[in-house]
């Protein structure tokens, strides 16, 4: 049945029609493996991908790395807890290497998430550093191109 959740991952308007064609299946089956797979908390949601880039919506992404101190039999659950409270918080991951979490956060301006950064995340009790990094250009997300690849013009030239 993982066969269902990687065909969900990748186009989440597949109708539950769309899949029992796909694998051979009755509508009955499809229905009842999405049901279950809902309440076991395996699927969580369905979202649209979109290309804000092409819209007239003003953000800024940023990634924020963190240093973080975590408590005493709390570890760093209680801490991301605390990170994802935060509308601008889009993601957060608990990270192996250099830094502890990783946060993907939103703003309308550089300046609002420089201060949210500074005014809501340094000042933590548990924060030992922080390092933001902002994105300039998305290409692919969640395995989406952004834009498709135009051929090299240079190619064009020399026929």
């Amino acid at each position: 049945m993982n066969k269902i959740l990687e065909l969900l991952e990748k186009n989440s308007t597949l109708t539950v029609a769309d899949i029992a064609v796909m694998l051979d299946k009755s509508e009955e089956e499809i229905s009842a493996a999405i049901e279950q797979f809902k309440k076991d908390g395996i699927i969580l949601g369905s979202k649209m991908l979109v290309n804000w880039q092409k819209t007239t919506r003003e953000y800024v992404t940023a990634f924020i790395e963190l240093k973080v101190t975590p408590q005493f039999g709390k570890g760093f659950d209680q801490i991301a807890e605390r990170f994802y409270q935060y509308e601008q918080v889009k993601t957060v991951y608990l990270m192996s290497g250099a830094y502890d979490i990783a946060l993907i956060i939103e703003g309308k301006t550089l300046n609002e998430v420089a201060l949210f950064v500074a005014e809501q995340l340094s000042p933590m009790d548990t924060v030992i550093s922080t390092a933001t990094h902002f994105v300039l250009k998305k290409y692919k997300q969640d395995g989406v191109l952004f834009e498709q690849p135009q051929g090299d013009e240079r190619l064009v030239m020399m026929v």
